[in-house]
């Protein structure tokens, strides 16, 4: 028995038991690999395998060799509480790290822990945005980030890592983290997509600036599908093809506005693909409510590892990947704070509740401006179209203004059918018909922030205490008087 000593964010220790290793769900078989490949800022909407006009040729050939999810979403729609959130199966208050370039809370433990104390090696290769290394012991490598076609030998630390797992017939994870389609986009062919031929988003204004953003942005998405067929084509070529289970995801949405940064539909949710031969049924999909928060439990209990013991927030999948349960969760569920990001309001508190049809959202500062580093003053830098919004907006077009009044300066509380609105663009929230959903999903969002110990507001107030030394942590209001 290894004893791990696990700690909540209030000054509350428990010490947790890790049990040994239960039976293995494919019995007569050693303990399965795990892969995790994640993307950086897309929309799933925009990858041809969910539809979008992005090409994704081995990501469309895994979703024929696996199961694909329909409603799968994040908690915190920004890189780094994403990752925490992953990592550690934890929600971001109750972990710590719910703002933008966080950490978590001391002592909190992570997979690599976990695995690593039942015979795994634990590697992340590419993008980490995660704090303090002492919570994410993983074996770390920059291969899935920076290699490209050119490079020779591909994935050289990789390599190495599987070379030597096969030679002690020691059971691997991997988390293979990209930087696609991140801005600035300068990855993968833009010629592939003319911007004039494009189809944008209904929540998009439609200038020449936003489809070339989003000509180049598709090019990543592309770019982002060849490292994942780079990464399955060394798993062949290594044969742990059978013993591996894959999990591909996109990530929050886009850096487009109403994605990331926001608890719209387009930044909470996510693709993901799951392969696993001989135990997930191949070319399937499911519309299972799952969460990033899942994944945790769900390889610690494909490995043989009984999560219940270190009471996570997350619950495995791994009965929908066997096929014996079609349904996991009732509600998911969302937060995000602008303190850290760049040209972020220095307040701006958002939480969400949704289920498969419905999304509430409550904007905890209603009256606050709503920024970030799109709207900055000519605009991102890296994607500057959020000026030609602007400056179509002013020239009287109805759209462009709309969606920039849409954006920026919320109401109190918002709710969208996302069964026929995913792009959120329709608030119910004073339709009679549907006051009693308002009612749950508010209860149900209340009843979560208790658990989470999340006070709302004053957990914004104390965002900037949970960021790293190196950003800007002076109160909101300190900020302000610094300006003046």
């Amino acid at each position: 028995m290894v004893a791990l000593r696990f700690f909540l964010p209030f000054s509350l220790s428990v010490l947790i038991t890790l049990p040994p290793a239960a039976a293995s769900p494919r019995p007569g078989q050693s303990k399965p690999n795990l892969v995790f490949m994640i993307a950086d800022d897309c929309t799933y909407l925009d990858m041809e395998v969910y539809g979008g006009q992005a090409r994704t040729p081995h990501l469309n050939k895994l979703a024929k060799e696996g199961l694909t999810f329909s409603r799968c979403f994040q908690t915190a729609p920004m890189c780094s509480p994403t990752r925490h959130n992953i990592y550690t199966g934890l929600y971001p208050v109750r972990s710590g790290a719910w703002p933008n370039h966080t950490r978590v809370y001391p002592g909190t433990k992570s997979i690599a822990h976990y695995l690593q104390g039942v015979g795994y090696r634990v590697a992340l290769s590419g993008k980490t945005h995660v704090s303090p290394r002492e919570a994410f012991p993983f074996e770390y490598s920059d291969d899935f980030r920076r290699d490209g076609p050119g490079t020779k030998p591909l994935f050289a630390s990789l390599r190495k890592l599987l070379t030597e797992c096969r030679a002690s017939d020691t059971p691997f994870c991997l988390f293979a983290c990209s930087n696609e389609p991140h801005t600035p986009y300068t990855k993968g062919d833009a010629s592939a997509y003319p911007p004039a031929s494009l189809k944008l988003p209904p929540s998009f204004v439609d200038t020449p600036e936003t489809r070339e953003s989003f000509s180049k942005y598709l090019a990543e998405i592309t770019y982002y599908d060849w490292q994942c067929g780079a990464l399955l084509n060394l798993l062949d070529e290594f044969n742990l093809r059978d013993n591996t289970m894959v999990i591909v995801v996109s990530e929050q949405g886009s850096a487009f506005p109403f994605a990331k940064w926001t608890c719209f539909e387009m930044g909470l949710a996510s693709g993901m693909i799951a392969r696993w031969p001989g135990v997930v049924r191949p070319g399937t999909t499911t519309n299972a409510l799952v969460e990033y928060v899942d994944v945790t439990p769900t390889f610690l209990e494909a490995a043989g590892v009984d999560p219940e013991p270190l009471k996570l927030d997350g619950r495995s999948f791994l009965p929908v990947l066997l096929g014996k349960s079609a349904e996991h969760k009732t509600y998911t569920y969302g937060l995000h704070t602008t303190r850290g990001i760049i040209n972020g309001s220095d307040a701006f508190g958002i939480r969400s509740c949704g289920t498969k049809e419905h999304r509430y959202i409550r904007n905890l500062h209603p009256g606050t401006l709503f920024t970030n580093a799109v709207t900055r003053k000519g605009g991102d830098g890296k994607a500057a179209f959020w000026t030609s919004w602007q400056e179509k907006a002013g020239a009287g077009d109805a759209h462009a203004r709309a969606m920039i009044s849409k954006y920026q300066r919320r109401p109190p509380e918002e709710l969208y059918d996302v069964a026929k609105d995913p792009h959120c663009l329709v608030n119910l929230i004073d339709d009679p018909s549907l006051a009693a959903k308002r009612r749950e999903l508010s209860s149900q969002l209340d009843a979560w922030m208790k658990s989470q110990g999340d006070k709302g507001a004053a957990t914004e107030e104390i965002a900037h205490t949970r960021q790293g030394k190196a950003r800007n942590n002076r109160k909101p209001q300190e900020k302000r008087k610094k300006k003046r």
